[in-house]
């Protein structure tokens, strides 16, 4: 069975489940809804024509742009069959996902670091909370939307000795370069600075 074959069995198996399927270097991906993830994972599991044993990964894709901003990517590896399969669902920042855990146990860390990096929620997740990112964190650091320099600060404070948050401060302003100007005092020429040579001729 090729994976065209495979996606047409998993789609046959699972009516109104399985939204989409493509095959692009020697991989298929199934594009599935969000409610029947349990369904389709635990039948790729279970079916002696899929056997999808391993889950080797859940993790999250953010754009931005989209009303279901979130796609959350499940890959699967049959040993039996030596073959991978990836399936994704979307969902957006207010609308959990059904965690998998009951299906693949491993599935309870990759959650909770889609959990913590994005704000991906999981519905009866044992045990939902941050894993990477530090205690009194704020927001999700692998958002698109989030900023460079974060939104707290940590550092050790000599009067109360103990490390303390704090709201960002930057010690200055970012620089913003236009990269048409030279540096002063350089002994060679900069790159792009024959081109403000010629800017500032034409003008």
């Amino acid at each position: 069975m090729d994976l065209t074959e495979l996606a047409s069995t998993v789609a046959a198996a699972l009516p109104g489940a399985v939204k989409g399927s493509k095959v692009a270097i020697g991989e298929l991906t199934l594009d599935v809804e969000a409610s029947e993830i349990v369904r389709v994972l635990t039948f790729l599991r279970d079916d002696p024509a899929c056997e999808f044993k391993v889950l080797i990964d859940v993790c999250g894709v953010d754009w931005p742009a989209r009303a279901k901003r979130f796609d959350v990517v499940y890959h699967l590896l049959s040993l039996t069959k030596n073959r991978r399969i990836r399936v994704k669902t979307e969902t957006d920042e207010a609308t959990p996902v059904h965690t998998v855990v009951p299906v693949f146990p491993a599935a309870g860390w990759f959650e909770r670091e889609a959990y913590d990096l994005y704000g991906i929620l999981f519905a009866d997740h044992p045990d939902l909370r941050r894993i990477l990112t530090d205690y009194g964190f704020s927001g999700h650091p692998l958002r698109k939307d989030f900023p460079l320099t974060g939104f707290v600060e940590l550092r050790y404070d000599d009067d109360l000795k103990r490390v303390v948050y704090q709201p960002v401060q930057l010690v200055q302003e970012f620089r913003d370069f236009d990269f048409m100007s030279p540096w002063e005092g350089a002994p060679y020429i900069l790159p792009r600075e024959e081109k403000a040579d010629e800017a500032g001729k034409k003008a």
